[in-house]
């Protein structure tokens, strides 16, 4: 009995922790003090960034856009007071990782030396 009451309690625990962790980024700012977005949208571009669309969640305002370096972001404000909750990079948008296409290898390459690729001839083919 002992056992169980106290599993019981423990997993109750677990589960407001998980509970109270899952509202850290929420905002609870009340509407009345909330900036208006075009505040929202002139702190984006003092920040260098491109806005693509501001939006709110979960009580807070999001930004999605590029930032200074062309990097796709979204980012978390809070509405009373603009400050950053949180920021995310989009890496698979990210410009500066990301291959270019039709990129010309490094070096140079010798073709196989299988005599259908000769310097300075044109290429030819025998059907027998």
């Amino acid at each position: 009995m002992k056992k169980s009451l106290m599993a019981v309690a423990l997993l109750s625990g677990v589960v407001a922790a998980g509970a109270a962790h899952a509202d850290d980024d929420d905002c609870n700012v009340p509407m009345a003090n909330w900036q208006p977005r075009e505040a929202v949208q002139k702190m984006a571009e003092a920040q260098g960034w491109t806005v693509r669309r501001i939006k709110t969640d979960d009580g807070c305002y999001e930004i999605d856009g590029r930032d200074a370096k062309g990097r796709q972001i979204e980012v978390t404000v809070d509405p009373g007071t603009l400050a950053i909750v949180e920021t995310e990079y989009d890496d698979e948008d990210d410009a500066g990782n990301r291959p270019e296409r039709n990129a010309t290898p490094a070096g140079t390459v010798a073709p196989p030396d299988s005599g259908l690729f000769t310097p300075g001839s044109k290429p030819g083919m025998v059907v027998e």
